[in-house]
């Protein structure tokens, strides 16, 4: 297999990484362009390795995995597999940020706050799984602990009840997730779509409750709706516990086709000195995923590069050359 030089560059990266501390591929330069990576569900339709170079070709440095599109039984896949996808990834020069979209495979099987003691110890017993899958996928992953249908209350429960299902389980598996430098961010979501952590705040206490590397939590615009504070303010008081963040609007489309002010949220990154990854997470897909996607890009370059002639600094801005013209879209 022949490499290029972006995906030499990548490769020699995560051996760093790997010689070093298990969970600082993530940062970069905090005084650089911001990080972009994607997920790959965006592009519909798409096979994985189309889905690594769209990524790329439409402004992205990173893909953030979705597991059920990988196999029905993605906890399943044989390491041959495995490898091929990390093959691929390199190959294609595109980095790899982790995994979200957790538990939606195998599909109606899982649910980690129940109280049906069995459908739950199988579930968190799939989670360590998938703990090894997000591993041997590349160094220093993600997991984004989102998965609200399989979290949410059921059967009588109360929201403490679940939390603090919710708290243990988390607690029984950092162990595994630390020795594999696997980073599970817990999510806060929206009420609607969740009613066991929604806010930062909320996501932080468990946080210190459980104590590990292995567990923080992320941002995500898109499920912000319960926060108090403005975003900005959210993101700067909780800094130390931000590890990854997701942009979207707040219907759920790609950044820029909507009202949210996503110049708050990285002007508060920036302040913060805010090195990983933003990933563009997006449920709807029209025109196309590769027109959302190259969209999305542009769009949040141009916010960044008026941040930056803001505070006249100058940035390198990767991928511009790509995207003529800064219109709006």
């Amino acid at each position: 297999m022949r490499f290029t030089r972006r995906a030499l560059l990548v490769s020699f990266g995560g051996l760093a990484c790997r010689r070093g501390n298990r969970f600082q591929s993530a940062e970069q330069d905090s005084g650089g362009a911001f990080r972009l990576a994607i997920c790959n569900e965006t592009f519909q339709g798409w096979d994985f390795a189309r889905s690594c170079r769209g990524a790329l070709e439409t402004g992205y440095t990173g893909i953030e995995i979705a597991p059920y599109t990988l196999s029905e039984d993605p906890a399943s896949l044989a390491s041959g597999r495995r490898n091929e996808f990390r093959r691929t990834m390199a190959s294609a020069g595109v980095e790899y940020v982790g995994l979200h979209s957790l538990l939606t495979a195998p599909h109606g099987a899982l649910h980690i706050t129940t109280p049906n003691e069995a459908v739950r110890r199988r579930s968190w017993d799939y989670f360590r799984r998938l703990i090894d899958l997000a591993a041997d996928l590349g160094p220093a992953p993600v997991m984004v602990l989102g998965s609200g249908k399989q979290r949410s209350t059921v059967e009588g429960s109360s929201v403490a009840d679940a939390l603090k299902r919710l708290e243990d389980g988390l607690a029984e598996v950092a162990p595994h997730a630390e020795q594999r430098g696997v980073t599970i961010l817990a999510e806060p979501l929206a009420p609607h779509l969740c009613d066991v952590l929604n806010t930062v705040g909320e996501a932080v206490a468990l946080v210190r409750r459980i104590g590990s590397p292995a567990v923080q939590t992320m941002f995500d615009t898109h499920n912000a709706a319960a926060e108090t504070l403005p975003h900005g303010e959210v993101i700067r008081k909780y800094a130390p516990y931000i590890r990854h963040v997701h942009l979207n609007e707040m219907d759920g489309r790609a950044p820029g086709m909507g009202s949210y002010d996503f110049s708050r949220v990285l002007q508060a990154l920036k302040e913060i000195g805010y090195g990983r990854w933003l990933s563009v997470e997006v449920f709807h897909f029209e025109p196309s995923g590769e027109e959302v996607a190259r969209r999305a890009a542009r769009y949040l370059r141009q916010v960044e590069a008026r941040l930056a002639g803001r505070t006249g600094r100058r940035r390198p801005v990767a991928g511009a050359g790509r995207f003529p013209g800064i219109e709006t879209v």
